[in-house]
């Protein structure tokens, strides 16, 4: 089971969309600055998650939520979740 997740940082409000295996893991991974593309805008918090059965699937879906289209469509899905 892979996970597609969006963090959003407490920093800036900024979001990211990542994939993992061990949700829980990756996040401490994140909030404790292990993650080099994040760690200036640590803390974060997991404000959507979404499971898939393998990581092929998981992956295809990260890559088009960082795409303009797919981005657009995670701005509506996050829309009453982000403060």
């Amino acid at each position: 089971m892979c996970t597609v997740y969006v963090l959003q940082s407490l920093k800036d409000k900024r979001t990211y969309v990542g994939c993992t295996n061990n949700i829980e893991r990756r996040l401490q991974d994140h909030n404790t600055g292990q993650v080099q593309s994040t760690r200036h805008r640590i803390p974060f918090k997991l404000i959507y998650k979404e499971e898939y059965p393998n990581r092929l699937e998981a992956l295809k879906r990260e890559e088009y939520l960082k795409t303009s289209w797919g981005r657009r469509q995670l701005r509506k899905i996050l829309a009453p979740i982000i403060d």
